[in-house]
């Protein structure tokens, strides 16, 4: 043999090898179009999409985020509409034995056709839905899918009842419950094709699911299993390979297959594995496995698995101030930092991969290592899971239920469970679940917000039984059968705010903060065992406010103002608290900063405070993280994906060292807080200084350990003794890294100083380097300029004589025009 005889030979047996799989999936997203059902005015429709997208895009309707313009538009959700596209089929693929449609999201109500022939009904946007169109299928195909209108359903649902179903007539239809208006969220009931078509045609066996089950764990060896599930036509024999492609093993099963629909496990091992980890923690490690089904040398079907080892457990126990609420990550108790998470666009085809990164980016960015997904959005798209495993974000998954009593009847139960199943199986194989809970506040509002009131006995229990039915026998039968793994909660808050047990047992929700009125101290005095939600509205920013009200100049009183602001009483109550904390300005663009000062200090004192109650509290999750469109709400990042000065200041709190100053009669407690997983030590200062930077007290302790199990008072100190002037001082605290500057008054009362801030820029690979310094202590620093880009920090306290550098990401070589606002000038107009 040649000295090229060997290559070529194993070149032509790799290349022998390497044919595609038998089984074919074939996209049917291409050539769609739509018209209003009987118009035969048909026009291309995108697919994944939207009626109202694609009308959007054709400029045939305004766009509803601007203006008023949502008001204008609620025609299309009343109107019936029609898909249609055609499509060819090769003989080989033809000749296959069968051919399964695929539908993996339509909204909502549907009736699909091929050929002319009645495939299937849908009433259920968060299902798969599939049909065997073995006996149908031709060379030459028509597809056609009719959208009814979901009002006149819901209006024949309703009519069914001898009573009102609180919130309805949302509850009837199984789409997400977001889009019929909330107050952060327009009123936009999408039509249409949101997820992906396509046509699987295979011979004998297909491979329906794969899950890769973690069984055990111990630091040198996880023991898995791979559990196949497989739909066969005749008997057959097969081999299932699994592969973890990351360490080279592989495990075989040679499968003697029945017809019907089967489950097959493959016993899977690592020695010496790699765990997955919040960011924060540690690395978010996955292995590459490949699953293959094969028959003699034909690989049949094949898919690959990204799989996290690792332990999560929800630990409620009784203790003696209650009952403990607790996330153990591999055996090891977490502080859970984060935010709900709302659909980044009302209309939800819309994000992009480049989206979803952005914003887990800004999530990971902030130090967060978790988001409740909120149960009146969606079940998110595969890729946010996949970005949240590889960024080690632990998700809190609600199911989409929030905020009403659902229906119980037979009909409606079992389509809830089959949605159950989609689900859960489709995201069971994601590390960052954590958590799977069925509602959100249903269980809060039935026994608190007078859902009761004018229903007979008879009325009220059969309500009750169909959510006990629902949410205490249905969804945590399907975790525990399909993801036993993780824990199921029925209803997030465990018990509302007029429940004694509201702080001393399972998860609470705060709403006494901005609902009641009650002042940002009672965060402070009143911390649960895991605050799930609490939160505060600001303004969004100027860039969003000039779009929305198509506007340059910043007008509050705008009339788009009006149907941006969904809250009744939310621009009251902006101002009733500015009144209470800080100065109100006249001037619209300084009322807009003060108003994302406000809520950032408010917020941030709610997590300082669970943080510094660590353990008898774990979890802070503020509401919310995101916007669905622009609007003044109570996220941290505005609808055009700007980071308000909560996210900024955020990012300080959900660090995972914090110093956290209290000061109670006159004693100043310096708390120190760890979530690492080993503790920290080092020296510990603490000086008090006035606004021109002159010490007023110092003290160092040249050595301080942290705790990895609770908060820890490090420092006390009886203020009164130094006669200091609590208006015109702060603290500034450091440990290692850390630093906290701390003011003893409201900023309202802060006696600030009016000085310049000196600027200087300089080019960086990434955009430009501002230096900032001042004579004197400037408060909340805000850099705005006009050119497109992304700060490092924004908002922030600057020291006197302190140089602080900022970065400004930016793709423009244009230097830019820099403008500064702070709090000081603001006090001194």
């Amino acid at each position: 043999m040649t000295k090229w005889g060997l290559p070529l030979l194993l070149l032509f047996l790799n290349l022998a090898c390497s044919h595609e799989p038998v089984n074919e999936r074939i996209s049917l997203n291409a050539n769609w179009q739509f018209s209003p059902l009987g118009n035969s005015h048909w026009q291309e429709a995108k697919v994944p999409g939207s009626v109202q997208m694609d009308l959007l895009r054709k400029k045939q309707i305004p766009h509803p985020f601007l203006l008023n313009n949502e008001d204008s538009i609620q025609w299309v959700s009343e109107t019936h509409w029609e898909y249609k596209t055609r499509f060819r089929i090769n003989d080989s693929t033809l000749q296959k034995q069968k051919h399964i449609l695929q539908f993996d999201g339509l909204d909502t109500y549907a009736s699909v056709y091929l050929n002319d022939s009645l495939l299937l009904k849908t009433n259920n946007a968060f299902r798969r839905w599939e049909h065997d169109i073995s006996d149908l299928l031709l060379a030459e195909n028509a597809l056609r899918i009719v959208f009814e209108s979901p009002d006149s359903i819901e209006r024949s649902e309703a009519l069914k009842l001898n009573y009102e179903l609180p919130e309805a007539p949302r509850v009837f239809t199984r789409k997400p419950q977001f889009q019929y208006g909330w107050d952060w969220g327009p009123t936009l009931k999408t039509m249409g094709i949101w997820r992906d078509i396509s046509l699987l045609s295979y011979e004998n066996v297909r491979l329906k699911d794969a899950f890769v089950k973690t069984e055990s764990v111990s630091d040198t060896l996880a023991l898995l299993t791979a559990l196949v599930e497989l739909e066969t036509v005749n008997k057959d024999e097969i081999t299932v390979v699994v592969r973890n492609n990351t360490t080279g093993d592989s495990f075989e099963e040679h499968i003697t297959l029945s017809p019907g629909i089967k489950e097959y496990s493959v016993p899977v091992s690592i020695e010496d594995p790699e765990l997955w980890w919040t960011h924060d923690l540690g690395e978010p490690f996955l292995y590459d496995f490949s699953i293959t089904i094969k028959k003699n040398n034909d690989v049949l079907q094949k898919l690959h698995k990204k799989v996290g080892v690792r332990t999560i457990q929800l630990i409620t126990e009784k203790d003696p101030l209650g009952e403990s609420f607790y996330f153990k990550l591999n055996d090891r108790p977490v502080f859970m930092k984060g935010a709900n998470y709302i659909p980044p666009n009302i209309f939800l085809s819309e994000t992009t991969e480049k989206d979803y990164q952005i914003l887990l980016n800004d999530v990971t960015n902030a130090n967060m290592n978790m988001l409740r997904i909120w149960g009146g959005g969606i079940y998110e798209n595969d890729t946010f899971y996949d970005l949240c495993d590889e960024k080690g974000i632990l998700l809190w998954q609600d199911f989409m239920y929030a905020c009403a009593m659902y229906p119980g009847d037979p009909d409606f139960l079992e389509n809830a469970k089959q949605e159950a199943i989609d689900n859960v199986k489709r995201l069971r194989q994601h590390p960052s679940i954590g958590l799977w809970c069925g509602n959100n506040e249903n269980s809060e509002g039935w026994h608190r917000w007078g859902w009761k009131d004018a229903k007979t006995e008879v009325q009220q229990q059969e309500i009750w039984n169909g959510y006990y039915a629902l949410f205490n026998h249905i969804l945590p039968k399907v975790v525990d059968s399909l993801h036993p793994s993780v824990s199921y909660w029925e209803s997030s808050p465990k018990f509302g705010r007029g429940d004694k047990r509201y702080a001393s047992e399972g998860d609470a929700h705060d709403w006494w903060v901005w609902h009641d009125g009650y002042p940002f101290e009672h965060f402070e005095e009143n911390v649960p065992r895991f605050m799930s939600e609490f939160g505060f509205q600001s303004f969004p920013s100027l860039e969003a406010i000039r779009y929305f009200t198509q506007q340059d100049s910043i007008n509050l009183i705008h009339p788009s103002f009006a149907n941006h602001q969904k809250h009744a009483r939310g621009f009251q109550l902006i101002d009733s608290y500015m009144k209470q904390y800080y100065p109100v300005p006249e001037d619209a663009k300084e009322y807009v900063y003060v108003s994302q000062l406000l809520q950032a200090y408010g917020i941030t004192k709610g997590i300082y405070a669970h943080r510094a109650a660590k353990p008898y509290t774990m979890g802070s999750l503020y509401w919310q993280l995101n916007d669905c469109w622009p609007v003044v709400s109570w996220s941290g990042i505005d609808g055009l994906g700007n980071w308000k000065a909560l996210h900024y200041r955020a990012k300080d709190a959900f660090k995972n060292i914090i110093i956290v100053p209290r000061l109670k009669n006159d004693t100043l407690q310096i708390h120190l807080v760890d979530d690492n997983l080993k503790p920290a030590s080092g020296r510990l200062n603490i000086a008090i200084k006035d606004f021109k930077g002159e010490i007023l007290f110092e003290k160092s302790v040249p050595s301080v350990a942290t705790s990895v199990e609770s908060s820890q008072v490090v420092f006390e100190i009886f203020l009164k003794e130094f006669s200091i002037d609590y208006s015109s001082s702060y603290a500034d605290v450091r440990f290692g890294d850390t630093r906290r500057i701390f003011f003893f008054v409201k900023p309202k009362d802060l006696q600030l100083i009016s000085s310049e801030v000196s600027t200087e820029i300089e080019s960086t690979k990434d955009g430009f380097e501002i230096r900032l310094t001042s004579e004197s202590l400037q408060k909340n620093v805000f850099l705005q300029t006009d050119e497109a880009g992304r700060w490092s920090d924004n908002y922030f306290d600057l020291p006197p004589g302190e140089e602080r550098v900022v970065q400004f990401n930016t793709t423009t070589k244009k230097t830019p025009k820099i403008r500064i606002l702070t709090l000081n000038q603001i006090m001194s107009n």
